[in-house]
């Protein structure tokens, strides 16, 4: 059973022209993307201000442990390999 392509596979690179009804690429996605972020619910002043806080002291005690355990291993490959 064979099939034929359709007009679309013939060509892949062919350029639809741009009207009304099929609005250009670039125009598309901004619309598109502009819809996605009116959908979006974005954090309160007070929401933003905690949660950033929690980051930051997270990544700071994994900063501070990743150390420790760095100097701990360096301090005991000095006693070993003297």
């Amino acid at each position: 059973m064979t099939t034929t392509p359709s007009q679309d596979q013939e060509n892949p690179n062919s350029v639809e022209p741009v009207s009304e009804e099929n609005p250009s690429p670039k125009k598309g996605f901004l619309a598109a993307t502009i819809e996605e972020l009116k959908l979006v619910v974005w954090p309160s002043r007070q929401q933003l201000f905690s949660e950033s806080i929690a980051v930051i002291l997270m990544v700071t005690l994994s900063a501070a442990s990743i150390a420790a355990v760095s100097r701990f291993f360096g301090w005991g490959a000095s006693q070993i390999f003297r």
